[in-house]
């Protein structure tokens, strides 16, 4: 079969012709667990061989009740904490047989445009990495026999599946971190964006100070980026507000704002400033950052993601309330904060 600009595909039939066979016996072929002989599936692959034949599993989803196709929904795709989970993920699912398509809500548009699109390719599941789709939208998705799974937003549609990290139990944590060992003037480096999970890490480190008779500062710039920590280093040390003790929501914004404060200003870490960051993303184990973080467990996510996806069918009765799965990130102790 050509196309108008010749391109030329090979058929199932052609490759029947050519094997001897019948055009079901193809399609056995390369279906995994249906019944061939041996002697028929040889033939069929040498045809195919020779033809070049593949299996189009989009036109074969589209005869099909399930397509097969998982969507990966995400924004910020070029950071290392996004780019190392859509990685896993994405080599998992395909290790699982599924079609991966990645569906991009940056932009205007943003994550709502991004998940209308997975209904176009009559997607089995959406995961959802970034943004927080309206709850009309999710609620179609759903209704449409789409499975439909959120990583650490604050949704609580019905038939989503939630997964949410410990983010304020470690934003605890690393308060503690830095008050153990004798910081006084303690900062919050964060962004403007105002996501579930990074809200939820200020809100509960802010809290846990609080609570300790200890005054935080916290300052946010543009997106959760390197340049925003800088730019917030910047802020910091030239004014009065000169922070001997930082929680910084990503390790990202760790990097730019430790670069600013030892390169600019002359700042050593850490016997002047102890930083604490968040995700453990590649950069903060070099020797450069040597930073202490906490680290997500992105093999278990993943895994688990891939396990909810593989579920043949929903519980008897519907769904159900949702139950957030909670993950447990662990604290990775470096070179960023000094010894008690």
């Amino acid at each position: 079969m050509a196309d108008k600009q010749g391109k030329y595909f090979v058929s199932a039939q052609q490759v029947a012709n050519l094997a001897g066979v019948s055009r079901s016996a193809v399609s056995r072929t390369f279906t995994e667990g249906a019944s061939v002989s041996k002697a028929t599936r040889d033939k069929v692959m040498a045809a195919a061989n020779e033809l070049g034949y593949h299996v189009n599993h989009l036109a074969r989803g589209l005869i099909r009740e399930n397509s097969n196709i998982v969507c990966i929904v995400a924004a910020d795709m070029a950071t290392p904490y996004q780019s190392k989970f859509i990685e896993m993920l994405t080599a998992c699912l395909q290790a699982a047989r599924k079609v991966v398509m990645i569906v991009n809500a940056s932009g205007e548009s943003g994550v709502n445009a991004a998940l209308r699109q997975t209904l176009y390719y009559r997607a089995d599941a959406s995961v959802v990495l970034s943004g927080q789709p309206e709850q009309s939208l999710i609620e179609t998705c759903v209704k449409s026999g789409q499975r439909v799974i959120v990583a650490n937003r604050d949704q609580t549609v019905d038939g989503t599946e939630n997964l949410v990290v410990s983010n304020r139990a470690c934003a605890r944590d690393a308060f503690h971190m830095l008050h153990r060992v004798g910081c006084q003037s303690v900062a919050v480096v964060t962004s403007e964006i105002g996501t579930p999970s990074l809200m939820a890490r200020e809100e509960a480190f802010v809290a846990e100070a609080a609570a300790h008779g200890v005054e935080v500062t916290v300052t946010r710039s543009g997106s959760t980026s390197y340049q925003s920590g800088a730019e917030i280093a910047r802020r910091l040390y030239s004014s009065a507000q000169r922070p001997d003790g930082a929680f910084c929501i990503t390790d990202l914004l760790a990097c730019g704002f430790m670069d600013v404060a030892r390169n600019d200003f002359g700042i050593s870490i850490p016997d002047e400033l102890c930083v604490v960051g968040f995700d453990d993303i590649e950069q903060a184990g070099w020797s450069s950052y040597n930073l202490t973080t906490f680290r997500q467990p992105l093999d278990e996510i993943t895994d688990h993601i891939v396990a909810l996806i593989d579920q043949d069918e929903e519980a008897e009765g519907g769904v159900t309330e949702v139950t957030p799965t909670r993950f447990i990130a662990h604290p990775v102790w470096r070179g960023s904060v000094r010894p008690r």
